[in-house]
């Protein structure tokens, strides 16, 4: 093998401990801060079980989804999408939309019906877009997660706030409205030794292909001291240039984030081999997808890495089922690969 391209959260770094709770976290203070509802939470078996419907590579758009599910299954009634220019606004519409509403039990996750619902949802192409079609965008009204931090962005600013803590202030210039401890990234841990990457880098060059945005990938990326060991490291950032260059030159509106090969295939391209045998490992449906379909372009394998916070069975399932040509349980396992 001449390349291999890793996913970060989930293969390179644990995220169960952040990531994974920002998106419990972010969650409850919506339905509990914002709404006012009493909630239970969400654990992270339910957070792996809507990834693995596929779709939902960007963890902005998971919590969105689950929202939009939990707010569904609730008494709540539909609510259509209107326009604010602030948050606070949006807020005090919200709440004021549940004026006289009698809660009988804590919103919660109905698991005798989320299994089917997921199944539907993947049926309908997945992701955010697979949620909304299956629930007729009856319920999108309660949701505000696009546009300006600052003025209507209200699931991204509280997940922000959780994840980066303290460091949320100095890349936004905003202040912190809805959480105020230590950011969740703290909580990181390095999955792949940096051992195992100095024997890998020795056989081959290595690339990153993640759904974080820039900032994020950098910040774990130098904590952890493996900045060096990798040729190109391909983030979010990089998708949504791409995308915004193809609308401006098209018109057309695409999303190049995983599923989507852009983002491997970009980090191969910098790399600058030719013909290179490529590798892939990611740790969910839709890494196992976006290495398979970028196979129409460069000689690749589909490498599972089956953690899944310790359900090693069901992972390896999951990935096997989504066409990984691989799974493995170790990162040592990577070393026989490399071969």
């Amino acid at each position: 093998m001449d390349i291999l391209i890793f996913d970060m959260d989930g293969v390179l770094i644990d995220v169960t401990q952040s990531y994974r709770r920002t998106i419990q976290k972010t969650i409850h203070i919506y339905l509990e801060q914002c709404l006012g509802l009493k909630a239970n939470r969400v654990s992270p078996e339910d957070i792996s079980l809507f990834k693995s419907a596929g779709g939902f590579n960007n963890d902005w758009d998971l919590t969105s989804g689950f929202l939009l599910y939990l707010l569904s299954t609730s008494k709540v009634h539909p609510l259509p999408v209107k326009k604010f220019s602030s948050l606070d606004k949006i807020v005090l519409h919200l709440r004021q939309q549940l004026t006289g509403f009698r809660q009988r039990r804590p919103v919660s996750l109905k698991r005798n019906h989320l299994s089917s619902f997921l199944e539907q949802v993947r049926i309908s192409g997945g992701g955010l877009k697979g949620i909304r079609s299956v629930l007729d965008r009856c319920w999108d009204g309660w949701i505000y997660r696009s546009g300006n931090l600052a003025k209507e962005n209200l699931i991204k600013r509280i997940f922000q706030e959780i994840y980066l803590g303290e460091k949320f202030s100095s890349l936004y210039h905003l202040p912190c409205l809805f959480y105020h401890g230590k950011g969740l990234f703290l909580r990181e841990k390095l999955l792949i030794e940096r051992n195992v990457l100095a024997s890998l880098r020795r056989k081959m060059r290595l690339g990153i292909a993640s759904g974080r945005p820039k900032f994020e990938a950098e910040l774990a990326l130098k904590r952890f001291r493996i900045f060096p060991y990798f040729d190109s490291v391909v983030t979010l950032d990089e998708c949504e240039q791409e995308e915004a260059k193809i609308f401006k030159e098209t018109r057309r509106k695409i999303r190049l984030s995983k599923p989507h090969p852009f983002s491997i295939l970009k980090a191969i391209e910098e790399i600058g081999i030719p013909n290179p045998q490529c590798g892939y490992v990611g740790d969910v449906v839709d890494d196992v997808l976006a290495a398979q379909r970028a196979k129409k372009k460069v000689r690749m394998l589909a490498i599972g890495f089956a953690v899944d916070g310790g359900n090693k069975k069901r992972a390896r399932e999951t990935l096997l089922k989504a066409g990984a040509d691989y799974v493995i349980e170790n990162p040592q396992q990577l070393l026989d690969l490399a071969v």
